[in-house]
């Protein structure tokens, strides 16, 4: 087991954690039963709460101010969209005895609820959605709901990144149990980890992982290359890309590392060598039924070369690179080493790696999730002092953009890199505080706000972006391959997150004790 020995060498220092106060919403008819009288008439759009803090309604909804707040980002709180209210022009606001407001709209009312919780009944919290939602086979699966809003009209269906949520959920379920020696947790991480392992079996090719499979009878969408098993009784979803690599080699690590289970330790030892052997025996490319490349499964020079494949360079030499060296640890096999130190020195991918500032063509949100699971197995198996130099040299470049997110994932896999590093930890414990318990895809609108710095030009898909970081719990729902400067977005309610990207960091934070208490 790797952990950090809280010394003097760490410039960090552990978080303690509390109970902090998280949203609870709760919408009614005008007339319900449970609606106070109060609530019914008048017209006030400016309340204290019962811990003094003033509520300010609108036509573009809620502003909750507290100026005591120790959070600079809990001052000043905003309430928009389905979320919070069933109509964003507020009527009326009625405070509760709790701290928290009745609010009348046109469209319904909503009680606004705080409810302290440690992070760890808020993991539970979410835990129970996965279990009750979005386990598929052991897979981490999207929820989408049949009459927008209403859970239980949940239906769990395939995503394209199937194998890549489930690893990190997988992941989560590792260091809880190292924390925790929790039996359910143990449980957990195996089922997760051994729905990961079926990607691969379930193709019939060594090495090749599916993104996702169903069942005969069951319903997919539309988009994305299928086939059938032999015998019809699952169809497989191919054109696997490198984001699917990249979870199983980070899922083959942690789980083999800290699971206490010598056959699924074995069975992984295989799995990644049959997947590495596919990659090294095919020219460094991942090789779909069609017997050519899939789209994005290539980490070769001639595609580095290419006009495409020239900004994925930086990236994709990274994940090659932590490929060859966790296949190494998990199956002690000599061979891997040697292919790492030519793709490194040879062939000079770690020169690559670090080429990030001059090939990069936009910020792409999905790609730092790509770089950071990796970086957190090259700083876990590599000991070497000078490879662990270019490590830290293509990091920074990395870091340059993450730092000012909040990620507390990111946040704690640089820290975990560099202990003697001032990373915000606090700032992190805030965004897990802020995550949102609802995580239905409401839309979200901030245009209106006049508090915000605004980005000149819109991010890669075209979109209003800002400078200034925005809690979660008043942007979009996203997982962290998201854009978090993006302001606006979100559906009907159609679907609901799993919460995963909440249980990996915390979980992670306490195992590598950046977090102190629950």
């Amino acid at each position: 087991m790797i952990l950090f020995a809280l010394g003097a060498w760490c410039a960090w220092a552990q978080v303690k954690l509390d109970r902090y106060p998280q949203k609870f919403v709760t919408t009614y008819a005008l007339e319900a039963a449970e609606v106070p009288a109060g609530i019914r008439s008048g017209t006030a759009l400016s309340v204290r709460d019962a811990g003094g803090a003033r509520w300010e309604g609108s036509a573009t909804g809620l502003v909750r101010i507290d100026e005591k707040a120790k959070a600079a980002l809990d001052r000043r709180q905003y309430f928009r969209g389905r979320r919070y209210l069933p109509d964003d022009r507020v009527e009326h606001i009625v405070p509760d005895s709790r701290g928290g407001v009745w609010v009348r709209t046109p469209g319904g009312v909503s009680h606004i609820e705080f409810r302290p919780m440690t992070l760890a009944e808020k993991a539970a919290y979410f835990e129970k959605r996965v279990q009750d939602r979005h386990d598929r086979y052991g897979m981490v699966a999207d929820s989408h709901l049949r009459t927008p809003g209403d859970l239980s009209t949940n239906l769990p269906f395939t995503n394209d990144n199937d194998g890549l949520w489930t690893a990190m959920y997988a992941a989560a379920k590792c260091f809880e149990y190292q924390v925790t020696k929790s039996p359910e947790a143990l449980a957990r991480a195996k089922k997760a980890v051994n729905a990961v392992l079926y990607l691969e079996e379930v193709t019939g090719r060594p090495g090749y992982p599916a993104r996702s499979y169903i069942k005969a009878g069951e319903t997919r969408g539309n988009d994305g290359v299928w086939y059938w098993t032999p015998d019809r009784k699952i169809e497989w979803k191919s054109d696997t890309s490198s984001d699917e690599i990249v979870g199983h080699f980070y899922i083959f690590a942690i789980a083999h590392d800290l699971l206490p289970d010598p056959e699924l330790k074995k069975r992984i030892a295989e799995t990644a060598r049959r997947v590495m052997d596919h990659i090294i025996g095919n020219g460094y490319y991942l090789i779909d039924v069609t017997g050519k490349p899939t789209k994005w499964g290539r980490w070769s020079l001639d595609y580095f070369a290419s006009p495409v494949g020239l900004p994925d360079s930086p990236l994709n030499s990274l994940e090659l690179l932590t490929f060859l060296l966790t296949t190494h640890h998990l199956t002690g096999d000599a061979k891997y080493m040697v292919e790492y130190r030519k793709v490194a020195f040879g062939m000079k991918y770690v020169e690559i790696m670090k080429t990030l500032n001059e090939r990069r063509r936009v910020i792409n949100y999905s790609d730092e999730e790509l770089a950071m699971l990796p970086f957190y197995l090259a700083f876990r198996y590599e000991k070497d002092t000078a490879m662990l130099g270019h490590y830290r040299a293509a990091l920074e470049q990395w870091w340059a953009n993450i730092q000012r997110e909040h990620n507390p994932l990111w946040n704690f896999i640089y820290q975990n890199a560099n202990p003697k590093a001032r990373v915000d930890l606090a700032s992190s414990v805030h965004t897990l505080y802020r995550i949102p318990m609802d995580l239905r895809n409401w839309a979200t609108d901030n245009s209106h706000r006049t508090d915000l710095d605004w980005e000149p030009n819109a991010d890669r898909f075209g979109r209003k972006q800002t400078k200034t970081f925005i809690a979660p719990d008043e942007r979009p729902l996203m997982k962290w391959n998201g854009n978090p400067f993006r302001v606006n977005g979100g559906g009907n309610g159609g679907s609901e997150d799993d919460g995963a990207f909440f249980l990996l960091p915390y979980w992670m934070g306490r195992y590598h004790r950046f977090l102190k208490g629950q």
